[in-house]
């Protein structure tokens, strides 16, 4: 295991490639960034069969997915038909992604028929998924999380389908180990983590069920410049607030690795299901993380509380060794999180909540 410590009297860990800009000032530069396909990508692509369908494309992680499947396909010559289904309550971002070269169908997939009406594919992509308001609502979770994953699965018994879970199915881990692998038991506290429990179970079953190849991925946490833990704890220092280091430890990947490996995972799907955790390789330090925030915004960071000796944390090895590790240094998108910060920079005002012990969200 290793705990991430850098300073500013350390050199930057990430090579000088021009494709990489030193810092992002736009929501149009970020979104190039993170859609920018990478040779691997490019050739994978060209095996897929049209259309590649994205279901839930309107959530945090969906567009770019989408944007960035068409770049590749487009960079390997290949005519591949996009299709990113959800409901679309933002129209601007149906018409984003149509100016893009991506198809969209607007579909509430509680919907038996509405799914029936869905296109046929080879070769689907699930993010579906809902995690916040459980404790308002969780009947409405515990639908999505369920209802959805049957719906789809009956649908689409002969795809192969890559389905976004969660590190939250995970109990809390002791930090010392390095974070939880495939084989841990699923015990996890709260309702939504429960409930993402049922979604594999029930992804799994159809797999078992009609043979259809699956591969689950267990996400934590992606990471944009517009939301994710990277994000909570740089405007907490900026703003001057406190920084919690009760959930002392915690992974994440760059929203643009995340999303390569997503696609590039359809081929480890399998019957029965198979399971990879998709996340950074390292354990890193709250701590650290805000104090590293601190040096760059010129701020210094107010940190309260004391790590517990457990924490929400999974190991990645076994994605690493089929698909590469992630090549999107950590200090670089922290560079990139702390400029954006201090600009000003559009954020979606969807905190993580990444130090809640008790599973309640």
């Amino acid at each position: 295991m290793r705990i991430l410590a850098r300073t500013h009297d350390e050199p930057p860990d990430f090579p000088m490639n021009p494709e990489w800009p030193a810092l992002i000032d736009s929501e149009e530069q970020l979104d190039e960034v993170m859609t920018r396909p990478r040779p691997a990508l490019v050739e994978f692509v060209k095996t897929l069969a049209s259309p590649l369908l994205i279901l839930g494309a309107g959530g945090k992680m969906g567009p770019s997915l989408a944007v960035l499947a068409r770049r590749a396909a487009d960079a390997a010559g290949h005519p591949l038909r996009i299709v990113a289904a959800s409901r679309f309550s933002e129209p601007k971002l149906r018409g984003w992604l149509e100016a893009r070269g991506v198809e969209t169908v607007a579909c509430d997939l509680l919907e038996r028929a509405a799914v029936a009406r869905l296109p046929e594919a080879a070769a689907v992509l699930y993010l579906v998924g809902l995690k916040f308001g459980t404790q308002q609502n969780p009947a409405l979770t515990w639908a999505v999380n369920t209802l959805v994953p049957s719906l789809v699965a009956e649908r689409y018994p002969q795809a192969r389908i890559a389905a976004l879970s969660t590190g939250n199915v995970y109990p809390l881990m002791p930090v010392a180990g390095g974070g939880a692998t495939e084989r841990d038991a699923l015990t996890p506290l709260g309702e939504y983590a429960n409930a993402a429990i049922a979604r594999e179970r029930i992804f799994q079953y159809g797999s078992q069920k009609h043979g259809t190849s699956v591969i689950l991925l267990r996400l934590n946490y992606a990471v944009d410049l517009r939301y994710g833990v990277l994000v909570d704890i740089a405007q907490k220092v900026w703003q001057g607030e406190p920084v919690d280091a009760g959930m002392g430890y915690l992974n994440c990947i760059w929203q643009g690795d995340a999303n390569d490996m997503i696609l590039r995972s359809l081929p480890l799907a399998r019957s029965p299901a198979a399971v990879l955790n998709l996340t950074g390789t390292e354990v890193l330090s709250v701590r650290k993380l805000a104090e590293r925030f601190g040096e760059l915004m010129g701020r210094t960071a107010q940190i309260v509380g004391s790590e517990k000796d457990t924490a929400l944390l999974s190991n990645s090895a076994r994605l690493t060794g089929l698909l590469g590790e992630p090549p999107t240094s950590l200090d670089l998108v922290m560079r990139w999180t702390a400029h954006w910060i201090m600009r000003q920079g559009r954020t979606l005002g969807k905190p993580t909540h990444f130090d809640v012990r008790d599973g309640k969200y």
